[in-house]
């Protein structure tokens, strides 16, 4: 009987070890049993969804680079693995593992971390980073540690001093936060480094972003590496929605006002996306003046700054964070309800890095955006980039004479997955303007901060990615927009109907010209000959004043009493015509072009095509970003050279610097 009720707590023993290994737990990775207690103490009980990904691969000894964002688990990702791999101290083995971080705090962040993931096994770990003194460090290093979580610069500073310090016996790399140590100029030490270690490594690059730099480098320092990523680029939650609005660049800080008071609840939390750190600044007074605490972070803020406003934000202490695209690219709020980008992104793929924080995990978000004249571009190449119909809201004209008719196709626009843009209420803008201008005026803070921030909006107008060509051309042709279908509740019919009538006012043309109109007042003393003047005119260029009306107008310009000249005649004016024109230079049949004729059907048979992580996948996943502070803005700007010898400008690569003779280094 006792050996039943064994064998039968042994079986149910092992269907829990099944079910357990089925859940895609830790236990379903095999780990030994030294880390899997130090995972338990640590009190992780599920992998997060970065680190389901990635672990299996970096068992397997294949090199990854992986996309996450702070606070996704990625440092769990890459310590786990090496750890198992490890296993133990091994004293004549020298260093096994490298672990490079871009700043100090995060390399003593990963310290603690590694101890408490290794509290069970003897692994020793060393600390080689600056401000600490490089004779504790020799003695650390005299241990012969099995792990070295280091800076570059403090690891190049030893490899330099000590002679006999060598890197060949590293079998696993970790390049942490990969993006922040190409931002901070780390480019030069890290291709140094990876001169310094043996060919038989394992290498992982974990990134929040991948600029261009970033993925030369990837293709250099690793070997068919395998690309993770949670959040694809062409992805926008379906429960996000969108709204666009069309504003003049000075009512800006009223429409943003506007949305955070009025459209966007107390209780919800919004993420502010700004150019630069002088508008991050200049936001940050704006809205203390007027009632409202935000959180701010930029690129060169100091740590424990940004590490206390994040935080204040995560822990709901305050509703609004103001930030950069260089400062956010690493932060991950999980439960972000809006998203305003207050200077529109020059990039599709920026536009979804930003708003695809909102609307996680089946939450409901908004993304505003608020649009300039010069922004309608970017919008047209976004929605060719999703692959969504764009259209403009109706006029108050189409509204007032069919509300619900109107109402109607724009919900069913939205449903079909199309997005609206419109304007904001003139009135709403005018008062909060007057507002915003009264606090500007009040603050010397302010006032100061004006003309640093518009000298900065130049230099980043300047060094943004320019818009497609054919996005620039479609977009005069677009038809005016009416009031955004946001605000229609918010107005009455008698506002609506004023409405109408200034943009009915703004479109009004007068039948006659001025000298006209002044000639009929001039008739009674017999001037009249402005008015024959006009008339000899109008008989004359009527036509074409017409014809180019109803082309602007959208309506075929109708044939003359019918008119269709006989086949003969067609031709002839064919012929006048291409003599105007100027006859290309190419021979056809001799012209050897620069590219070849068939390289669009080459490139469909070519073998790499479509494999893991060759170029094309690769360059799919390169983001990059604009800086948002002066130096880094002047850095982008001259990453150009005039060459004297070709006469044009020549593209610089990173780390690229022209010698005095003009040569490229």
């Amino acid at each position: 009987m006792a050996i039943l009720v064994s064998s039968k707590a042994e079986l149910k023993r092992r269907e829990k070890e099944k079910k357990k290994a089925k859940s895609a737990g830790f236990e379903s990775l095999g780990l030994s049993s030294n880390v899997f207690r130090g995972i338990k103490r640590k009190g992780y009980r599920v992998p997060t969804p970065i680190q389901r990904k990635t672990m299996p691969l970096i068992l397997s000894g294949i090199d990854v680079v992986a996309m996450a964002r702070t606070g996704s688990g990625k440092t769990a990702a890459f310590l786990l693995p090496m750890l198992e791999k490890l296993k133990q101290h091994v004293p004549q083995a020298g260093v096994r593992a490298l672990i490079l971080s871009p700043t100090r705090d995060l390399a003593l962040q990963t310290l603690k971390f590694t101890k408490e993931l290794g509290r069970f096994t003897d692994i020793r770990v060393s600390l080689l980073v600056g401000g600490d003194s490089m004779e504790s460090q020799f003695e650390e290093l005299a241990q012969s540690p099995d792990i070295i979580i280091a800076t570059p610069g403090r690891l190049m500073h030893h490899l330099s001093e000590v002679d006999d310090m060598s890197l060949r016996t590293v079998e696993y790399v970790v390049f942490d936060e990969a993006d922040c140590l190409f931002s901070m100029g780390f480019a030069e030490q890290l291709h140094r480094i990876l001169t310094h270690l043996g060919e038989n490594r394992q290498t992982l690059l974990f990134s929040a972003t991948l600029p261009s730099a970033l993925a030369e480098f990837a293709k250099a320092g690793l070997r068919d590496p395998q690309l993770v990523r949670l959040d694809l680029d062409t992805k926008i939650s379906p429960d996000l929605k969108l709204a666009f609005f069309t504003v003049r660049h000075e009512e800006k800080h009223a429409a943003l006002l506007y949305l955070i008071r009025e459209q966007i609840s107390s209780d919800q939390q919004t993420l502010v996306f700004v150019s630069t750190k002088y508008h991050v600044e200049f936001l940050n007074i704006l809205l203390r003046e007027e009632g409202i605490e935000p959180s701010v972070c930029y690129g060169d803020m100091d740590h424990d700054a940004r590490k206390i406003h994040i935080s204040r934000f995560r822990a709901r202490k305050t509703m609004v964070l103001i930030v950069t695209d260089v400062a956010a690219r690493g932060i991950d709020i999980p439960l972000l309800d809006n998203v305003i980008n207050f200077d529109f992104p020059p990039k599709p793929k920026l536009f979804v890095h930003r708003v695809g924080r909102a609307a996680r995990a089946g939450r409901i978000g908004t993304a505003f955006s608020l649009l300039t004249s010069e922004d309608m571009p970017y919008l047209l190449d976004l929605h060719l980039f999703l692959s969504k119909p764009i259209r403009a809201a109706p006029t108050e004209e189409e509204v007032l004479q069919d509300m619900d008719g109107v109402r109607s196709k724009i919900d069913q626009a939205v449903a079909n997955g199309g997005t609206v843009y419109g304007r904001f209420p003139q009135t709403v803008l005018d008062l909060l303007s007057d507002r915003v201008r009264e606090i500007i005026d009040s603050s010397t803070e302010l006032e100061t901060l004006q003309r640093p921030c518009m000298k900065a909006f130049g230099l980043y107008s300047k060094t943004k990615p320019k818009p497609s060509k054919e996005s620039v051309r479609r977009v005069k042709d677009l038809p005016r927009e009416g009031l955004h279908p946001l605000f229609k509740n918010d107005l009455g019919g008698t506002e609506l109907s004023a409405m109408a009538f200034s943009e009915r006012l703004k479109s009004f043309r007068p039948k006659q010209t001025i000298l006209e109109a002044e000639g009929e007042a001039a008739k009674s003393k017999n001037h009249s000959q402005w008015v024959d003047v006009m008339k000899r005119k109008r008989a004359i260029h009527e036509e074409v004043i017409n014809k180019v009306r109803q082309q602007r107008s959208g309506v075929p310009a109708p044939e003359e009493d019918g008119f269709d000249p006989t086949p003969s005649e067609r031709k002839e004016k064919q012929v006048s015509g291409s003599k105007r024109k100027a006859k290309s230079f190419k021979d056809e049949e001799n012209f050897i072009s620069s590219v070849p004729t068939n390289q669009h059907f080459e490139a469909g048979l070519s073998v790499r095509g479509n494999r893991g992580f060759e170029s094309n996948r690769l360059d799919a996943a390169v983001l990059d970003l604009v800086a948002d502070d002066k130096n880094g803005l002047q850095k982008q700007k001259t990453t150009y050279h005039w060459d004297k010898r070709s006469k044009k400008y020549i593209k610089l690569n990173n780390g690229d610097r022209v010698t005095a003779s003009g040569k490229i280094e």
